[in-house]
């Protein structure tokens, strides 16, 4: 019996290792030749931080999707322009929004997603205070004393003559 279940064994091994060994050919390889290490450096860095428009969820380091290679290929020739990285970073967010980037500006109107997390806890840490300081004292009774028409009201609501207002 063992010669029999030793060679599917053995095919479920080759498999999965011949499945490990392929994934690295999945991975994206760039052949740019850049004039300075520095501007390499650079490179990879924008590339790090620019999400690609198509895969939404990876950043055009990692994707294979063809409007990646493009930005790829275009943040190269402007690196090697002589663009800055605040430069370039305006030009993607220009062409493709805020979205393009990681990390987003925090000015202007993504200022206020940045800010209203915090805003609507202060907000409700606010309305729980006035709350509990509402809660807490409760209804205060009166401190003048019931007139003589209350006081005979109340006594026919307690013996239960008039229970009409």
């Amino acid at each position: 019996m063992f010669k029999e279940v030793f060679p599917m064994r053995f095919g479920i091994v080759a498999l999965l290792l011949s499945a490990l060994w392929s994934t690295p050919s999945l991975a994206v390889i760039e052949t740019y030749e850049f004039s300075s290490p520095q501007l390499e450096e650079r490179y990879r860095a924008l590339s790090q931080e620019l999400r690609c428009p198509k895969c939404q969820n990876q950043n055009i380091a990692d994707s294979n999707a063809p409007i990646s290679q493009d930005l790829r290929a275009l943040v190269y020739a402007q690196l090697e322009e002589g663009a800055t990285d605040e430069a370039i970073l305006d030009d993607m967010v220009a062409r493709y929004g805020e979205f393009v980037r990681y990390r987003p500006d925090t000015r202007g109107a993504a200022m206020w997603l940045w800010l209203a997390p915090a805003l609507m806890l202060a907000a409700g840490v606010v309305l729980l205070f006035l709350l509990l300081r509402r809660g807490r004292g409760g209804a205060k009774p009166s401190e003048e004393p019931l007139t003589e028409e209350e006081r005979e009201r109340l006594e026919q609501m307690i013996s239960g003559k008039g229970n009409t207002p």
